[in-house]
């Protein structure tokens, strides 16, 4: 972590524009950057603290750019992160708007809950249109910190934060994640989420409605993350044509499950399974079990800023065809084995992350899919940024397509797969920035923006 510490100690790159909507600007060296040095140089937390009472809750509000909860849940762990507000003894808004040079402004609006009802605190912080997404993240979460820091202390969290940069050895082994025995909740750590949608859109010749909903359970410790996921959705198409009117009905549906074991520090263990419907796939119902094993080169802790990992997995999946398939098949179980590689960088130039998945069936080791994707975010110099994003791909395993062909109306709103060799995308494009940088003017009038 020493990079980011010795931006802070002067001796990297300049400081983040801090201020405090009370008008008074923090002030530096003091009392701010020692802070500030815990919040990115890495956090001690004392063995008093880790009862989970002797935290604060806080419930994180965000809706908008940069609202990467994961990032400040793996910087900020000397708090404890609630999922609903009324847990919370702080709830912290974050809200952002442009500025006149093209950067961001981000608000942290931070309010005290039960006991602490009457804090009420706001910290800005304002990002250069020249920055890195690492680099606005990192001046989020120095801003964040300073936030929660000052009010963990007014709201009488003795001995929390020791106010002295370490390691990130030591880091992570006093990085405070909450157990399930530190506190006291009823849901035993499990979280839940229903959905529900409807759309309705239309012309004089044409009409579309739509019926979607979905769920998940989800638990995450330590050493196990456990997830339940299922959705339909149901599309009503119909359009005029010269010849007469095309009408398409169809309903997909899936039910996924996925547990994950730590097994020791770089190797994890897991299972996947999926049951689902897919008429554009030929595949009125599919069940795929899928047992897992991963490596990650790079501790897991590290994974939101650079990660590489090799993922494998085998195991059958039963196929039931809406028509039969160009083999003449109207079902069948086939195994299939699959490797992915993936290597993910965040860092203060820039982003980058490559993606190469292998995978054939073994019955047969000719029908098989080869990919490759990625996407570049580099900073050339101050002001030039490279973009590039792509993904190419050799297709020999489509045993699912129907032998009837897709008819031209199928084929053109993309309702039925169709046989290929390969397929490809690619972007490539530049962003080049000058002039006044020091331009931090809101101008509000005229917004046709969301937050």
């Amino acid at each position: 972590m020493g990079d980011r510490t010795s931006r802070l100690s002067g001796e990297g790159a300049p400081e983040p524009d801090l201020h405090r909507r009370h008008g008074r600007r923090l002030r530096r060296p003091g009392r701010a950057f020692w802070l500030a040095a815990l919040v990115i140089g890495g956090l001690a937390v004392p063995a008093a603290a880790q009862n989970g009472n002797g935290r604060p809750n806080v419930f994180f509000d965000c809706s908008g750019p940069r609202c990467d909860s994961r990032y400040y849940r793996t910087e900020i762990t000397w708090v404890n992160w609630v999922n609903d507000k009324e847990d919370s003894n702080v709830h912290l808004i974050m809200t952002s708007q442009p500025t006149g040079a093209g950067g961001r402004e981000y608000l942290l609006h931070f309010i005290g809950a039960g006991e602490e009802t009457s804090y009420d605190d706001e910290h800005g912080y304002r990002s250069l249109p020249t920055d890195t997404d690492r680099e606005t993240l990192d001046g989020i979460v120095h801003t964040m910190g300073l936030g929660l820091a000052m009010f963990a202390d007014e709201a009488g969290y003795r001995g929390l934060v020791v106010m002295s940069p370490i390691d990130r050895e030591e880091a992570a082994v006093a990085r405070g994640v909450v157990a399930r025995d530190e506190v006291e909740d009823p849901w035993n750590l499990w979280v839940f989420r229903i959905d529900g949608e409807v759309g309705i859109e239309g012309e004089t010749k044409e009409r579309r409605t739509s019926l979607e909903g979905g769920f998940s359970a989800s638990r995450v410790t330590p050493d196990w993350r456990v997830r339940f996921s299922g959705d339909i959705e149901n599309d009503r198409l119909s359009i005029e044509l010269s010849d007469g009117t095309f009408e398409d009905t169809r309903t997909n549906w899936s039910f996924d499950t996925q547990v994950v074991y730590a097994l020791l520090d770089h190797w994890s263990v897991g299972m996947d399974t999926n049951t689902s419907r897919n008429l554009t796939y030929n595949q009125d119902v599919r069940v795929e079990f899928s047992p897992a094993l991963e490596y990650s080169v790079f501790p897991y802790d590290e994974a939101t800023r650079r990660s590489l990992t090799f993922y494998y997995t085998i195991g059958p999946a039963y196929r039931d065809y809406a028509e039969p398939t160009i083999y003449g098949e109207t079902e069948e179980t086939r195994w299939e084995q699959a490797m992915n590689v993936r290597f993910g960088q965040r860092q203060r130039w820039g982003n980058a992350s490559i993606n190469l998945r292998g995978s054939h069936f073994l019955h047969d080791f000719e029908q098989r899919l080869m990919s490759l994707g990625g996407n570049l975010s580099f900073r050339v110099f101050r002001g030039l940024e490279l973009e590039v994003r792509g993904n190419v791909s050799q297709v020999n395993d489509q045993i699912y397509l129907a032998a009837e062909e897709a008819t031209d109306e199928e084929a053109l709103l993309q309702l039925q797969q169709r046989a290929t060799d390969f397929d490809y995308r690619m972007e490539v494009g530049f962003e080049f920035r000058f002039g006044s940088i020091f331009n931090n003017v809101v101008n509000n009038r005229f917004r046709r923006r969301r937050f």
